[in-house]
């Protein structure tokens, strides 16, 4: 194959250029090969290419080509040869395009893909960086209680949906001391020169230095505890810190870029309609890609907060397996009303609290919304007439589409921060729960006595989940298995690391004050770091809104005192038989205005779905969160184009 001919001409004639690249790879996880990376990525710039290229080519041949003619005065009175230039007409004119736009964009899309593994690295090393000193907490949790290493790195393995990137690294030293026979000072040297996060680079650095002396690991680890705790803020500092350049970049680029190549747009809509097509690339094509650029940028480089997804291991019992059940007769009817008991439950628990039911999952919310959704759109095919005009039958759609929109969005948005408020007061009352558990445990109380003693206490909404820790207990459960299941209700990563953190400690001691206190100072500095994160994105949430608030006002004025009058205007030049001459107006009445306030209109909702989208994630750190603004933001445009335009 041709590629895979090039590709093993590239990496022989140069193999130094590719060792950069192939240590990314490494670094970045991604379980691929060098050879195999660069034909994929040849690959799909190749079809990227040829994508755009018959795009392109496509609108090439709907432009019109305007005959160009160079004048150049030949002063010097030099004797040129002269030779035929043949005419560029539209099919020349689309070839040409195509193989422009095939060329140029085969080589943009190749470099930028050799890019991919440096930038995934770059996010794997930030991630690890905001992760650790939480992995290192339940590490020292673990040695404290007499766990070798080997065993703390496959706990921490395990548990990849709560230490994330940490979880990931740490594979790699199982990988190395299991399967491929290295001891432990090796894996951890190996894991050091590949990790992405110079952080962790030096902790294992400095781990493989006491481990090979014979010191004191758990002296080290609760050192590095205290350490990575006060770090975190100047960390937090430096995240917020990018945060609030790709804000302003979004602002600047997204928002304030757009509407001046609307204005210039509009302006020149009235001299030709090529303005149109235009202006239908920017709101349909530019603003949604680049949008979503910045969305995955962000996400990539921020730690999740939602919903923590763990594996239950169920393990079934085989020592009775030559019992033989027998049923007795007449408890047939029994069994029946069992099973029926069963599937009534949830019926009754919805009828009994149906709000707590969709605040619990606001996912749920969607099993009704999207068939109101659905029976909306049909109802709205069966009884919309049929129009002459096109744009008004697009202007009648387009508000009921977005009305079966916030049939679905204002619904969810509005249980999910139900949930969230639920949420951020429990996880706010977790320091106080882990400082009153450690208080209560170093005076020689258990962990079941401390918690029957904390239910007493006034704790705020974590009271309640503690009186349910405490029933658990009291119907038989053990301490790790009422703390699993308080886990598996909150369903945070907050709230995750705290119950693995514990129950692990648990396991391994009794008394694991000191532990339970290291818990409380990392669950306060989250607490903290999470508020301060939420103050300092306040302020460009509002900036975003602001900035939505002026797009929408410049367009409504567009609308009414623009394109209005120059629409009016065009109306009487065309129907006036005594001007004569053409002028700018009688070039405005060539110009669709209709098209034009429908193109403004979309553009709006566009800005308005995105706009609300990165305000909530970077305001919360979740796209969740920003479903609320982009109800809101919906519910201003769709108000202000019918009610002010």
């Amino acid at each position: 194959m041709i590629v895979d001919r090039y590709i093993s001409w590239r990496l022989k004639r140069n193999p130094d250029a590719y060792l950069e690249l192939h240590a990314d790879l490494i670094s970045a996880r991604m379980g691929i090969t060098l050879y195999r990376f660069m034909q994929l990525c040849l690959i799909s710039a190749l079809a990227a290419g040829f994508c755009i290229g018959i795009a392109g080519s496509i609108i090439a041949s709907l432009v019109y080509i305007p005959r160009i003619s160079i004048q150049i005065y030949n002063v010097f009175n030099i004797h040129l040869p002269s030779y035929y230039v043949p005419e560029l007409n539209q099919a020349n004119f689309s070839l040409l395009t195509f193989l422009l736009i095939f060329v140029l964009t085969t080589i943009i899309a190749y470099r930028l893909m050799l890019k991919y593994p440096a930038i995934k690295k770059s996010s794997r090393g930030t991630k690890i960086n905001l992760s650790l000193h939480n992995a290192v907490s339940y590490m020292y949790a673990m040695r404290r209680g007499g766990a070798e290493m080997l065993e703390i790195m496959r706990s921490i393995s395990e548990n990849a949906a709560v230490y994330g990137e940490v979880a990931v690294e740490f594979r790699q030293v199982l990988r190395d001391a299991e399967y491929f026979g290295y001891d432990l000072l090796t894996a951890l040297r190996n894991l050091s020169m590949t990790t992405p996060s110079a952080k962790l680079k030096d902790f294992l650095e400095d781990l493989i230095s006491v481990i090979g002396s014979g010191g004191n690991i758990a002296h080290y680890l609760e050192g590095r505890v205290r350490l990575y705790q006060e770090e975190a803020r100047f960390e937090q500092l430096q995240f917020l810190s990018t945060l609030q350049v790709i804000a302003e970049s979004y602002v600047t680029v997204f928002v304030a870029g757009p509407l001046f190549l609307i204005i210039i747009m509009v302006v020149m809509g009235m001299v030709g309609t090529s303005a149109v097509l235009q202006l239908s690339v920017i709101t349909y094509i530019l603003l949604p890609v680049g949008a979503s650029i910045f969305i995955l940028f962000i996400d990539m480089m921020t730690l999740s907060d939602e919903i923590v997804e763990k594996y239950t291991r169920i393990v079934e019992m085989k020592q009775f397996d030559d019992v033989v059940l027998e049923e007795k007769e007449g408890e047939e009817q029994n069994f029946r009303a069992l099973d029926r008991y069963d599937r009534m439950k949830a019926i009754r628990a919805f009828i009994k609290n149906p709000l707590d039911w969709f605040i619990t999952d606001a996912n749920r919310s969607l099993y009704f919304t999207i068939p109101l959704f659905l029976i909306y759109l049909i109802v709205l095919y069966i009884l919309t007439p049929a129009y002459a005009d096109p744009e008004i039958y697009y202007d009648v759609i387009d508000d009921h589409l977005i009305i079966a929109m916030l049939i679905i969005v204002v619904p969810y948005a509005l249980f999910f921060e139900l949930w969230r408020r639920k949420l951020r007061g429990i996880e706010s009352s977790i320091p106080d729960f882990l400082d009153r558990l450690s208080g209560i445990n170093r005076v020689g109380l258990t962990l079941a006595g401390a918690i029957d003693v904390l239910v007493k206490a006034n704790l705020g909404l974590i009271s309640y989940e503690i009186r349910r820790i405490k029933r658990d207990l009291e119907w038989g459960a053990s301490v790790r298995d009422a703390l699993v299941r308080f886990e598996e209700r909150v369903n945070t990563a907050a709230v995750a690391r705290t119950v693995t953190l514990i129950t692990k400690a648990s396991e391994m001691s009794g008394d694991i004050g000191e532990v339970l206190s290291i818990a409380s100072g990392d669950a306060r500095m989250s607490e903290t770091l999470k508020k301060e994160r939420g103050g300092e994105m306040f302020i460009y949430t509002v900036i975003i809104y602001l900035a939505f608030f002026v797009f929408i006002f410049v367009v409504s004025v567009l609308n009414t005192n623009f394109l209005q009058i120059i629409g009016e205007l065009g109306n009487v030049t065309a129907g006036s038989s005594s001007v004569s001459g053409s002028s700018s107006f009688t070039m405005a009445a060539e110009m669709d205005i209709d098209v034009f306030r429908r193109l403004l209109y979309h553009t709006c909702l566009i800005q308005a779905i995105f706009s609300g989208i990165i305000a909530g994630q970077m305001g919360e750190g979740m796209v969740k969160s920003g479903i609320k603004h982009v109800a809101v933001m919906l519910i201003i445009s769709l108000l202000i184009f019918n009610l002010f335009i």
